[in-house]
């Protein structure tokens, strides 16, 4: 029978993160060198949910243990592992090689540096509140409903649980603070999801410093007197 979502998580739920942090990426580790996805894995996790480190490592050892056959993965008792460009009998070799390089970054203690991210992957599992914003407001459907990017970004103000505006907040902060070329930062907002040029006469950088004052001002409480008596 299907795996419950439960199960999923239980058995194949980091393995999932690390072949999710492959997506558009050359799966061409060796035992002399990580690729960059499994890279960007590493260093977000390192930073983020170290614990979920020797969680992937045993993951994706077992499955190399114990591929499943056709029947299995038809009847959707076991996670399929996603087209990585590898012939099928690369696989599970190539998984005891994932395995093996997280081993050795756990007991050795290596940490890759903090640094911009590398991949699709890396740039959202870093700033999912930026990617909800850019790639939901941002869209190349954005100057079609709205009159202008400040009516988006004031959309998204309202429509929005403050607590999350306040994440994207920190985000933009973060991503300013990693101080890059504008020509990265153009890349970063397009690999994010957004779909259309900042306003004149701003550069991506300076409109991304713009919202974030925009969406951090406190909002105007109309509902009290200048006193704070509640009419």
């Amino acid at each position: 029978m299907p795996l419950s979502p439960l199960e999923h998580d239980r058995r194949y739920g980091e393995l999932d993160q690390v072949m999710r942090a492959y997506a558009g990426q050359p799966a061409d580790d060796t035992a002399d060198k990580r690729s960059q996805a499994l890279t960007a894995y590493l260093r977000q996790t390192w930073h983020t949910r170290p614990w979920a480190l020797a969680v992937a490592e045993r993951q994706l050892r077992e499955y190399a243990h114990n591929p499943p056959g056709r029947l299995r993965l038809r009847l959707g008792e076991f996670y399929p592992i996603p087209d990585v460009g590898l012939p099928k009998g690369e696989i599970q070799q190539w998984l005891y090689c994932l395995a093996d390089h997280i081993k050795n970054s756990i007991e050795q203690g290596e940490v890759p540096a903090t640094a911009a991210p590398a991949t699709h992957w890396e740039w959202h599992t870093r700033f999912p509140e930026l990617g909800q914003f850019l790639g939901g407001w941002f869209s190349q459907d954005m100057p079609d409903e709205f009159d202008a990017h400040d009516a988006a970004a004031d959309d998204y103000r309202t429509s929005t649980d403050p607590q999350l505006v306040a994440r994207l907040v920190g985000e933009l902060h973060e991503l300013l603070a990693l101080d890059l070329d504008e020509s990265d930062y153009a890349l970063g907002i397009a690999e994010l999801g957004m779909e259309v040029d900042p306003p004149a006469p701003y550069s991506p950088s300076g409109w991304l410093a713009l919202v974030a004052d925009r969406l951090g001002a406190p909002r105007a409480n109309y509902g009290s007197s200048a006193d704070g008596d509640a009419k």
